[in-house]
């Protein structure tokens, strides 16, 4: 009997381990294959496991003479494969979201990323930005917040001008009377310009700015609203890589005539076709100078801005010509040539947000 019954329990216990066995066990999760996303969010409200990029610059306060924000980039926690998107966003100094600067999620270049911000922000002022990982609708912990200034009221690069001029300077050099206003800088008289130059020509590129208050009432003849030239030396009208904008004064034939004229360094002028216009004084005009290296050249005007209607516009062909003066000097208004003072500046002009690059025009405050 004891033995029948030992017999049973045995046969019991094999019947027990063979169902326990039978069982599907777990696959077990090797530690790279841990899901990088999760519905429930972390402390710090992250639902993405990579850990916060690292700002790089500007930091610690730095005032850059651009705005481009740049981080390092990261991979995922337990996925080193996994490369996020990265969105940026800026702070106030009372740490207000600045929402119109909050970026779309930005691939990484490499090691690290950038994000250039086109909001506008106040010129000179503190803020702060951070970053984070972002990826499949899950998004990693923001950096901490790093602190920086925008950039002064303007900045001559080797290769670009910014100067908005409402700021009561500029980053050009004043001959002749000139007035700063709160909303830019007025132009005196016909021998009034501003002069700014850049080592290194830029031979495909813009040169735009806003004007208001030069129309063709204000004493002029073949005057001038901007303009280039090599160097500063010599007859601007004869310059081996002169280019003149002109809107044309009371003392010209045909007032409100406006025209341009290129030189490529070959002594051939390209004169651009000319257009008579009626201009507003109190409006604010788009005027806008932009070539390619052995192609053309373009004058455009516009009412109001960069996206107002357009009154003018022109191209013609530099016929394989590059323009490459060097020194590369611009002018707001122009320097005095041979035709005298009525040929040069057209005065009365308020000039604001002067860009020259050979990137794009950047949005400028209220515009």
């Amino acid at each position: 009997m004891h033995q029948k019954r030992f017999a049973l329990c045995s046969a019991a216990a094999i019947v027990a381990l063979a169902v326990a066995c039978s069982k599907s066990a777990p696959t077990p999760v090797a530690p790279g294959a841990t899901p990088e996303t999760s519905s429930a969010a972390a402390a710090d409200g992250s639902t993405l496991k990579v850990p916060a990029p690292t700002p790089v610059s500007p930091v610690n306060g730095a005032q850059p003479n651009t705005l481009e924000l740049v981080a390092n980039a990261v991979a995922g926690t337990y996925d080193s494969t996994l490369r996020p998107s990265y969105e940026f966003r800026i702070k106030t100094s009372g740490g207000a979201v600045v929402s119109a600067c909050t970026s779309a999620p930005i691939g990484s270049s490499g090691a690290t990323v950038t994000f250039a911000p086109t909001c506008s922000l106040d010129l000179d002022a503190p803020y702060s930005w951070s970053v984070r990982g972002v990826f499949g609708g899950a998004a990693g912990p923001w950096s901490a917040d790093t602190a920086f200034k925008t950039p002064l009221g303007g900045y001559v690069t080797s290769t670009e001008i910014y100067d908005p001029l409402y700021s009561g300077k500029t980053v050009g050099t004043v001959v002749g009377p000139v007035t700063f206003l709160p909303e830019g800088a007025r132009l005196e008289t016909n021998q009034s310009y501003i002069r700014y130059q850049l080592p290194t020509p830029i031979t495909s590129g813009e040169f735009s700015v806003m004007i208001k208050g030069a129309d063709e009432g204000s004493p002029g003849d073949k005057s001038k609203v901007f303009s280039m030239q090599q160097g500063d030396d010599g007859d601007i009208t004869t310059n081996s890589y002169r280019f003149t904008a002109e809107l044309r004064g009371k003392n010209y034939a045909i007032p409100g005539s406006i025209t341009c004229r290129l030189i490529a360094g070959d002594g051939v002028s390209r004169d651009c076709d000319r257009s008579t216009k009626s201009f507003d004084s109190s409006r604010w005009y788009f005027w806008k100078f932009s070539w390619n290296s052995g192609s053309n050249f373009t004058l455009e005007v516009h009412v109001d801005g960069p996206r107002g209607a357009t009154i003018y516009s022109n191209t013609k062909g530099l016929s394989g010509r590059t323009y490459r003066p060097t020194p590369h000097n611009f002018y707001l208004g122009a320097p005095t040539g041979r035709g005298g003072p009525l040929d040069a500046t057209l005065p009365g002009g308020v000039y604001k947000n002067l860009w020259v690059s050979s990137r794009p025009r950047p949005p400028f405050p209220g515009e």
